[in-house]
């Protein structure tokens, strides 16, 4: 057990050196492009109107680490709508982008996995609409919302050094999440086997879904990592990765709660935005999709 132990770390350890590299870079190419668009992009959402959820996924699909947070203050100032929100909540990406690139996961699947959320994220968010009405009482940000909503992601995120040492600092927590879970994931592999875990994420009907969105509601990048390595190894398949994926939303539900008084409101937004996830993946899993 001991010397299987050993091979594993040993093949864990020299593939995942090799992902930091593209990691870092990813990471500091994200770092310059947000610099570029991230003013820009927060101007699209605050200004859409009734074309919110539109702006919302296409923005929130961008790997921002600071957007879904923002999202988050800008409706607790009644400036989005809860389409709009739910929008960018399903579209965010949070560490799934780097994690393919860096992978080398060809340009076309990644493309569209990113589509298929931001299409989701749009009609979810209109249905949103439909359902419950238009929450915008303003078009101007509050003035007691916090200073980080009108700075970079890097700010917002507690990031106030250089793009170069943000995206290093990025890369290595990433890349220690990385290593750590495809550990667990090779020991839980070894240990149960490959078929079982497919039967319960893939093999049970909507129990897979269930337990990816539930994984996915952890409020860190934590969540997107475990969801994406378990994808990337073939232990989940399209359903289950999107419904982790889709309930993903980074940091944006901690700072609804936290800046949110209205803990019923919280609730029903988290419970909205697990069963919709939860709904998607299970019909695009029905349908055979696979990227």
């Amino acid at each position: 057990m001991s010397q299987l132990l050993v091979e594993i770390v040993h093949h864990i350890l020299h593939h995942s050196l090799k992902l930091f590299p593209f990691l870092f870079l990813t990471y500091w190419v994200m770092g310059l492009l947000e610099q570029m668009s991230s003013a820009k992009s927060r101007r699209l959402i605050q200004n859409a109107g009734k074309v919110g959820p539109v702006w919302g996924s296409i923005c929130g699909a961008f790997p921002q680490c600071g957007f879904s947070a923002a999202a988050s203050y800008f409706y607790v100032g009644r400036v989005l709508t809860l389409g709009t929100l739910i929008s960018v909540y399903m579209s965010t990406s949070d560490e799934m982008i780097p994690i393919l690139i860096s992978e080398r996961v060809p340009v076309p699947t990644i493309a569209s996995i990113v589509a298929a959320k931001v299409m989701i994220g749009m009609i979810t968010g209109f249905l949103i609409e439909l359902l419950f009405g238009w929450f915008r009482k303003k078009k101007t940000v509050p003035s007691d919302l916090p200073q980080c909503e009108t700075n970079s992601y890097m700010e917002c995120c507690g990031h106030k050094k250089g793009i170069l040492q943000n995206a290093f600092k990025h890369a290595l927590r990433v890349w220690i999440f990385i290593t750590l879970i495809t550990l667990l994931i090779e020991i839980v592999v070894e240990t149960i086997g490959t078929d079982t875990m497919s039967l319960i994420f893939s093999d049970t009907p909507v129990v897979g879904e269930m337990i990816a969105a539930l994984v996915g509601l952890i409020p860190n990048c934590g969540a997107s990592v475990v969801i994406t390595q378990l994808y990337l190894e073939g232990i989940i398949g399209t359903g289950p990765m999107l419904s982790g994926l889709l309930v993903s939303a980074g940091v944006g539900l901690l700072v609804l709660f936290k800046e949110n008084r209205n803990l019923r409101e919280n609730m029903w937004i988290t419970a909205i935005l697990y069963v919709g996830s939860v709904l998607w993946g299970v019909l695009f899993q029905a349908l055979g999709v696979v990227f």
